[in-house]
């Protein structure tokens, strides 16, 4: 049985989960890869991994980055009535 460290808090437990220096979830295409062993799914993979890598490097989660895309394609424009109601 893992022995917990005697300095460990609740509050470490917030902490992202990590393998090497990538995030965790970012490693989820290195799993698809590995169950499915082809050149096309190392590719995708690496892919995907370094897409995540750069997100991360930048702050990003997937979720905020998907609130960013939508905003940036959104434009600065906001109208108060829909379109079809005018």
């Amino acid at each position: 049985m893992a022995q917990i460290p005697v300095d460990a808090h609740w509050r470490d437990s917030a902490r992202p989960v990590k393998f090497f220096m990538l995030d965790g979830r970012a490693c989820f295409p290195l799993l698809l890869f590995i169950m499915h062993i082809r050149l096309w799914t190392l590719i995708i993979s690496s892919i995907a991994i370094l897409f995540f890598a750069v997100l991360n490097r930048y702050g990003f989660s997937v979720i905020i980055f998907c609130r960013w895309l939508r905003n940036f394609a959104a434009g600065n424009r906001r109208l108060s009535t829909p379109w079809w109601m005018k």
